[in-house]
């Protein structure tokens, strides 16, 4: 269970949901639970909050996912998200030799 993943979707407000998994390029519909709106409300068109929705994926813009939500990247499996995961950048070093012919161009 991905948690508070953002779907913005066409033509609409964005919601707050609770997604099942990443939709794969085979998917035609996001599959989610616990919508809300942005403020934690429910929206008016939905009668039980508990209740799993279908969004088709081709009112869907983008999703919006947290870093730390409990998904993961595709392609990503072992890498972290967020900024310092790479750890620091090695320093590098200076070739002298180089600069100097370099400067005498």
């Amino acid at each position: 269970m991905i948690r508070d993943v953002v779907i913005h979707m066409a033509n609409d407000q964005p919601l707050r949901c609770d997604l099942a998994e990443l939709p794969s390029a085979a998917d035609a519909c996001l599959v989610c639970t616990n919508v809300r709106s942005l403020d934690g409300k429910k929206p008016t068109f939905i009668d039980r909050s508990d209740s799993w929705f279908l969004f088709p994926l081709g009112r869907v813009l983008f999703v919006e996912m947290p870093a730390g939500a409990g998904g993961e990247m595709p392609g990503d499996e072992a890498a972290a998200i967020g900024p310092g995961a790479a750890g620091p950048e090695p320093e590098l070093e200076v070739d002298e030799d180089l600069l100097r012919r370099i400067r005498e161009t």
